[in-house]
């Protein structure tokens, strides 16, 4: 599992330092795998909904995070739990955005830092290296995998292009932020190499503080026959002041604006490298091929609270023992596709053949301290995860007619789970589980502008190891899965573009507690339900001036069976909307952007009242969410071709809503304001 110290490192210095020696010219597209391939018309070739938002856009919004940007799209919400988005909080289509049953990638290479083992929010990418990032539903997530329920989502990282650019911003709550890009290019165009850091820190809403850098190294060069190899480097660090304990009901209300928890700390540090390759083998065959690797450490250390005393208080009162729960996590793996223009069966199509297999594995200890002996104590747990997983699919796209196709496609994943108790005298326990999961899609165009699209498959979501090997024993858990089916329309008439979709997704095998066996603490039982509609709309009126919406409607999210048969999903409100007035003229850019979350429970119990479980404090809060609507306001100008300035107010109107509950409230950030400029040499 240490390959990188043998290989990746010594092939990326050679490389930079090889393509640094050259003369320069104009960026090319360095080798990837993208979700959405092809020409600007790629999606339309897609049996199912797409969103993209680009470059251009996101300079647009000004995000602070991935998760504030995807906000904007239909069918995503967000439990917000501080204004970075540190740790990721995202679902699809009704799926608690509490849970992760969403492939969230980067240059198609997964970022959770355990998919099968567990803990897959705990690494969030930063969004100033991202370009642009994808979102696919229906039948043609079945190319990626596992977790594919809600969709895939992939984050573009940016090419860096020639010269130099600085940017910074400051603003509200301490922000402090600045960002270093540099670009080189041969003057043949046949190979380059660039870099972007970024140093941030805050003082934070609440006085949750961070302090963040983010560095990605990217270099390519082309080889012979058609051959280009590509290689990133990514490096991360983040010590945040954040924790899983929230304010309680009357400071909420009272609007405090303190810490609840000024003395936990989750710090994250993680490393990666992609290794890409891609073959243009002739005008009918392309091969693209990338070896990652990853490794993520996070200890987080939370103190122990006194649960009378802070039931007294109404806040949390502290007591002088802590806990680490420090974990790290380490993944290498290989994914190759080829695709192939064909003529099978006499009909004109495309076909794409991949083989992705990778093994990750944790170490997990649990450490014992008090204050005075900072951060270092006695480990009284010691666990270790890991797990491998092969996948294959293929799927061929039939042009029926020019204007009908239809995209058949299957997918096999087969994996296994370990886990070892080191402090248990080594005892572990293995799972293991098979998924065939197949796909059907179709596309017709009515008119040159207009596109009807279906699909069926059926996706999977693994059940972690906490929950396959519980007590050391195996569940006999199958993954949960999802029936998904999908039907729409999109297309653009005069000034007006639009995107309709319904869909549904039966969900099966949810994971829940209780077994008839004694031995077994969880079992496959629930049953969920999931329907709606998704609507995105635009309209350009002419001298500058353009609308961007969308509207979400999900009157079906809930149990179907179990303890919480008819309750609505936690963390899945029944409507979303986005509305966004923009004027571009010339130098000038400036939108106000509408953002409205409907009401929705933090429990699957459904109860109304916020509180901690059975009335007490130290548990999992729960209650009902109410609606509530953001509006920002973003300007940008160029001053010249080098400098831009730019700035924006983030709540605009100072709305005070809850984002989420865990051990209490996380109120949504106030009214902020940042400013900031670049400058490209």
């Amino acid at each position: 599992m240490r390959l990188q110290h043998f290989v990746m490192r010594p092939l990326l210095s050679t490389m930079l330092v090889a393509i640094s020696s050259q003369a320069y010219a104009d960026t090319v597209e360095l080798p990837r795998i993208n979700i959405i391939t092809g020409s600007d018309n790629a999606i339309h070739k897609l049996p199912g909904s797409v969103a993209v938002i680009d470059a251009e856009q996101l300079e647009t919004i000004q995000p602070l995070s991935t998760e504030d940007a995807l906000k904007r799209i239909a069918g995503v919400n967000i439990k917000g739990e501080e204004e970075t988005g540190v740790v990721a909080n995202i679902g699809l289509r009704g799926l608690s955005s509490a849970e992760q049953k969403t492939l969230i990638l980067e240059d198609g290479v997964p970022v959770a830092p355990g998919l099968f083992i567990g803990n897959g929010r705990y690494y969030n990418p930063r969004i100033q290296h991202i370009e642009s990032i994808e979102v696919l539903k229906g039948a043609s997530s079945l190319r990626y995998g596992p977790s594919t329920i809600g969709g895939v989502i992939n984050y573009k990282s940016k090419t860096p292009e020639e010269g130099v650019q600085v940017s910074g911003r400051v603003g509200s709550f301490g922000l402090k932020e600045g960002t270093v890009e540099a670009g080189f290019v041969s003057e043949s165009g046949d190979a380059q190499a660039g870099f972007i850091y970024t140093h941030a820190d805050a003082d934070g809403f609440q006085d949750k503080d961070y302090d963040m850098e983010d560095l990605m190294i990217k270099g390519g060069i082309e080889l012979a026959n058609g051959q280009w190899i590509g290689v990133k480097f990514s490096h991360y660090e983040n010590d945040a002041n954040i924790s899983y304990r929230g304010l309680f009901l009357g400071d909420y209300q009272s609007e405090s604006g303190y810490n609840p928890a000024p003395d936990d700390y989750f710090l994250t540090d993680r490393q990666s490298i992609d290794i890409n390759h891609e073959w243009d083998i002739n005008d009918d065959a392309l091969l693209k091929t990338v070896v990652y690797w990853s490794e993520v450490t996070r200890d987080y250390w939370r103190y122990d609270v006194d649960t009378p005393a802070s039931e007294a208080a109404g806040r949390w009162v502290y007591a002088d023992t802590l806990t680490g729960n420090n974990r790290s996590f380490e993944r290498i793996g290989i994914d190759t596709r080829l695709t192939l223009q064909n003529t099978l069966f006499d009909i004109d199509g495309e076909a794409e053949i991949g083989v992705r297999y990778f093994v990750e594995e944790s170490d997990d200890k649990r450490i014992r301290a008090t204050r005075e002996q900072d951060r270092t104590g006695v480990n009284d747990r010691h666990r270790e995860d890991s797990a491998k997983s092969l996948a294959v699919f293929a799927q061929n796209r039939f042009d029926i007619t020019d204007r009908f196709s239809i995209t058949p496609g299957l997918r096999l994943e087969t994996y296994e789970q370990k886990r070892k108790v080191l402090t248990d005298n080594n005892a572990s326990e293995t799972s293991d589980n098979t998924e065939l999961l197949p796909g059907l899609g179709a596309t017709y165009f009515i008119n040159d502008d207009t596109q009807l699209f279906a699909s069926a498959y059926k996706a999977f979501s693994p059940a972690e190891n906490a929950a396959a090997l519980d007590g050391l024993v195996d569940q006999k858990l199958e993954a949960e899965r999802s029936v998904n089916l999908e039907v729409g329309v999109r297309g653009k008439v005069d000034r007006w573009n639009y995107e309709l979709a319904a869909f549904q997704m039966d969900f099966e095998n949810q994971i829940v507690d209780g077994n008839s066996d004694p031995n077994l603490s969880q079992q496959n039982g629930g049953e969920t339900m999931h329907r709606g509609i998704e609507m995105v709309l635009g309209y350009d009126f002419g001298s500058g001036f353009s609308v961007d919406s969308n509207l979400t409607y999900i009157p079906t999210s809930e149990f179907t069976q179990g303890e919480f048969d008819g309750n609505r999903i936690s963390y899945s409100p029944e409507v979303l909307a986005n509305l966004q007035l923009n004027y571009h003229n010339g130098p000038l850019k400036t939108a106000v952007a509408m953002h409205y979350t409907g009401s929705q429970f933090g429990s699957s119990d459904n109860k109304r009242d916020i509180s901690g479980t059975g009335g007490g404090v130290g548990g999992i809060w729960g209650g009902k969410l109410h609606s509530y609507t953001v509006v920002d306001l973003f300007a940008s100008y160029d001053v010249s071709q080098q400098f831009t300035v730019f700035g924006s107010v983030k709540n605009l109107m100072d709305k005070h809503y809850i984002a989420g509950l865990r051990q209490g409230i996380y109120a949504g950030p106030e009214r902020s304001v940042e400013v900031g400029a670049k400058y490209k040499f």
